[in-house]
């Protein structure tokens, strides 16, 4: 194996240079998908890498290489890559799956508790009003997903401030955002560099939202009131416990504790002309995640070779 095992983790190094730009350059819907897909492949090809190169530290320990039928010595011969590298890369991999199950399990579990509290709550026409005067509101994953307002964030907005609220939190649900952000923060377990793009997509999903209430509602500058009325109102009041820390919502929080998210950028955009599909961003983002995939099968291809060199049979 050459070159083509470490592009991938590469390509990681430098990916959150371009999480600004497609966050805030590119039509949300289009920036959440190439975000998302950005973690997910980067996350999986750098891990792919790192097995790659652990691999070629195993073969080179005898008593494993003689359970493959290779010759331990040829390996050391015949493979370019640094012992070191090999153990550095085996340490790093077994971190990535470890941070990667882990993300799973809980992911898996806030989705569980989330689809039974939305299954239990008592809804009418999909919305649940909690009797709280803390000003807050989130959709509710489950099946189906649900929207829970407070009485406090009702008596914060008026009536047609209402519709965009709950035009907001409902494209959270028919968009089923939670699985972007589920996948992103998947590849960003993998691989800590790729965070960035996580965070980017918890921005993107808001901005589709705000994007999706403009468009039912038809005024842009009453969605972007809207938006900053309710961070104005929810400022430093404490959030209402959500069930699973699974909710998304108007705030654009990621769970109980989270601070609001970057309101005055989604309030810009929105008294902003809305953004087009940028084809530069997107052609460059499609350049970068083939080129992992194929620097991977191609790192792949390379110790397939090897192991049949090394063959000791």
């Amino acid at each position: 194996m050459h070159i083509a095992v470490y592009l991938p983790l590469l390509f990681c190094l430098f990916a959150p240079l371009g999480a600004r730009p497609l966050a805030e350059r590119c039509e949300p819907r289009l920036a959440t998908w190439l975000l998302t897909a950005s973690s997910l492949v980067l996350g999986t090809a750098s891990i792919i890498s790192l097995g790659l190169l652990a691999v070629t530290g195993l073969i080179r320990i005898p008593q494993l290489a003689s359970l493959g039928h290779w010759s331990a010595h040829t390996a050391q011969h015949d493979d370019p890559v640094q012992l070191s590298i090999a153990l550095v890369a085996g340490l790093l991999l077994g971190g990535a799956v470890l941070m990667a199950a882990r993300m799973l399990w809980h992911r898996a579990r806030s989705l569980a508790a989330a689809t039974l509290d939305a299954a239990c709550m008592p809804a009418r026409d999909g919305l649940v009003v909690v009797d709280d005067e803390v000003p807050d509101a989130f959709a509710l994953p489950g099946l189906p997903g649900l929207v829970v307002v407070s009485t406090g964030m009702l008596h914060t907005l008026d009536e047609t401030e209402h519709d965009i609220l709950l035009a907001h939190e409902r494209a959270h649900l028919s968009a089923h955002h939670y699985a972007f952000v589920a996948l992103a923060q998947l590849g960003a377990a993998a691989n800590p560099l790729l965070r960035p793009l996580a965070t980017a997509v918890t921005y993107t999903i808001e901005r589709w939202a705000d994007e999706s209430a403009a468009a039912t509602t038809g005024d842009r500058r009453r969605v972007a009131r809207t938006v900053g009325k309710a961070a104005l109102a929810a400022h430093g009041a404490p959030t209402l416990v959500r069930a699973g820390r699974a909710a998304l919502g108007i705030l654009g929080r990621r769970g109980p504790l989270a601070a609001a998210g970057p309101v005055p950028r989604r309030v810009a955009a929105l008294l902003a002309p809305p953004l087009g599909l940028s084809p530069a961003l997107t052609a460059a983002t499609a350049t970068v995640l083939t080129s992992a995939m194929l620097a991977t099968a191609e790192a792949a291809h390379d110790l397939h070779h090897l192991l049949k060199a090394v063959g000791a049979g």
